[in-house]
């Protein structure tokens, strides 16, 4: 094994005093070996900050790793995750950057998310909004989006819109009962709703998303694709916009 040393500091720990540009660790013995073992634990003892620099280098070059293969990801599925002919699309329909997201009715952070969105669509007039279904917090979650699915089939786009927001809204146990009543709120017939919440037509779409989200490694909500960039968790209106301006700047 051939080691070279880029620095000075490096080359120190040789074993002679002479100049070497290149130290062959096969070629020692156990006692020179062993020296230079502790000649290396010494220097990094005394100069902790190389091992944090490593690190800092290793989780730049995982980052930079992970984005790529989110980025072929992306690329791979980007028919359905920008136009799959069903999920619901709001902001300016020909906006020219696309913002994606996979939410769950039941989880925090969607919640916490939908102020975030709005201001973000209120700050820059020209992004496209597609709304993904993707439940997957357990039976309350799943009976939520095929509500809301069941809602866009039957009584279109606004309907649904209305639906979904009451739907992160609401803090109460969901069930026949309390979905009739959130339709009779919002004035929509709610029978037709919860007739279709079983169809094969309800359950194609949401099991299409499920099946999209394990395709890009998708497995909590929200997450989030912009361009060819995907982002899981949590972000505020100033991040999406931030990544928003890249993506132009990129095209420019």
């Amino acid at each position: 094994m051939m080691l070279r040393f880029a620095t000075p500091a490096l080359l120190g720990l040789t074993l002679t005093a002479a100049p070497v540009a290149a130290l062959d660790l096969d070629a020692l013995n156990d006692t020179e070996r062993a020296a230079f073992g502790e000649q290396v634990r010494s220097y990094l003892l005394e100069n902790p900050e190389v091992l944090l620099e490593a690190f800092q280098i290793l989780e730049q070059r995982q980052a930079e790793a992970e984005a790529m293969a989110d980025q072929q990801l992306v690329a791979a599925n980007a028919d359905e995750i920008f136009d799959d002919g069903f999920s619901w699309v709001g902001g300016n329909p020909e906006g020219d950057v696309t913002v994606v997201e996979f939410m769950d009715y039941r989880c925090g952070y969607c919640r916490r998310a939908v102020p975030e969105v709005a201001q973000l669509l209120e700050m820059d007039d020209n992004i496209r909004f597609v709304i993904k279904e993707f439940p997957i917090l357990g039976d309350a979650s799943m009976m939520s989006s095929r509500f809301a699915v069941a809602t866009k089939q039957v009584a279109g786009d606004a309907a649904y819109k209305q639906v979904h927001d009451a739907l992160m809204e609401f803090g109460g146990e969901i069930g026949d009962v309390a979905l009739r009543r959130l339709a009779e709120g919002l004035g929509l017939d709610p029978e037709p709703i919860l007739a279709r919440m079983d169809s094969d037509e309800v359950t194609e779409e949401i099991a299409q998303t499920h099946a999209l989200a394990q395709r890009l490694q998708i497995s909590g909500t929200p997450s989030f694709v912009m361009g060819d960039q995907l982002m899981r968790g949590y972000m505020t209106a100033d991040q999406m916009l931030d990544i928003v301006e890249a993506i132009r700047a990129e095209r420019e």
